[in-house]
């Protein structure tokens, strides 16, 4: 009777505790610690970066009850909003929607005032785009291979295309000269349209560019993929190759995105944070357009998000220093 008594006593107490836990949860979504949500973009209007951002909006204004600001601080290949994320006050109040570029790249091409790798803390992946060899319609190659053995051919004839040094884009161009030993020339440019535009129109003869920024293009003719750069076929391009399926091991690349904020920012805002853009990132509205951009994302936690980053870094690092890529 009395251990009766006392289990009972002890099942009252824990369905207490966890009463309380729940509405101490349910008190911390309600009340979010901020009035208005920035969520810093690097980039300019129109960019991934951006679009990504403003997808987000209208589901975390909903799931929070906070209004959402997205604004643009662009400026030194990203460097200016990220640092300026770097610096802001640990609160859940400002978020960066970052890149690979942004975040693994630049801190080895820039001295930067902190490195984002450490005044950072990941958040949510919400999207990983592949990229994508394309060339003019009127190079005479319809494979990597037939490619390759043209620049080889005609050395120091063939240029390609990026959207600015040390961008994923020119290193993967870099990558292709290491490996295959070609004499080709990088031509930057400032931003993905410029260095489209000119690819399109027969001034420089081949490029790397995302999956989901070509697809237009291809269908019109004008260029033509030879191979995209993800672990799998792009859902978007799905009878282009990968360069992993062709031989082409190194060439496993995806210009990822993320949200991120300061490092100091509480690990209970940072899953709060995950929980609500990985159930915004699942609603059909936004997997459908992640899918038309040819993201191959998939639902993590801020740990999986912060193990993928740190794989990435020798990858970059060692190629930077192999290429010799400086900034801009």
């Amino acid at each position: 009777m009395f251990l009766k008594a006392g289990f009972t006593k002890f099942v009252m107490t824990l369905s207490l505790s966890l009463l309380g836990f729940v509405a101490l949860t349910t008190q911390v979504y309600a009340q979010y610690p901020c009035p208005v949500i920035k969520i810093i973009s690097p980039y300019p209007p129109g960019g991934a970066s951006d679009i990504l951002a403003r997808m987000l909006v209208p589901g975390l204004t909903k799931q929070l009850g906070v209004n959402i600001i997205v604004e643009n601080k662009t400026g030194a290949s990203g460097n200016i909003g990220t640092e300026f994320v770097s610096s802001a006050a640990g609160d859940g109040c400002t978020l960066l929607l970052g890149n690979s570029t942004g975040i693994v790249i630049n801190r080895n091409l820039y001295k930067l005032r902190s490195d984002p790798i450490l005044s950072l803390k990941p958040v949510v992946e919400v999207a990983a785009v592949p990229m994508v060899l394309y060339v003019n319609a009127s190079v005479p190659a319809n494979s990597v291979a037939e490619l390759i053995a043209l620049i080889k051919k005609e050395p120091g004839k063939f240029s390609f295309a990026s959207p600015g040094s040390g961008s994923t884009h020119h290193l993967l161009g870099e990558l292709l000269k290491l490996e295959q030993k070609l004499d080709m020339t990088h031509i930057p440019y400032r931003g993905s349209g410029p260095a489209i535009a000119d690819v399109l129109a027969g001034q420089v003869p081949m490029a790397f560019e995302s999956t989901g920024a070509m697809v237009p293009h291809l269908n019109s003719g004008k260029v033509r993929a030879l191979a995209t750069t993800g672990s799998v076929r792009a859902k978007n391009l799905p009878d282009v190759p990968t360069m992993k399926e062709l031989g082409y091991s190194k060439f496993v690349v995806e210009n990822w995105y993320g949200i991120f904020v300061p490092a100091k920012t509480p690990a209970l805002l940072v899953n709060i944070l995950n929980k609500e853009i990985n159930q915004i990132l699942a609603s059909t509205e936004v997997s459908e357009s992640l899918a038309r951009m040819g993201s191959m994302n998939s639902e993590q936690t801020p740990e999986q998000f912060a193990a993928f980053i740190k794989k990435e870094i020798p990858y970059w690092e060692l190629l930077v220093k192999q290429s010799g890529a400086t900034a801009d």
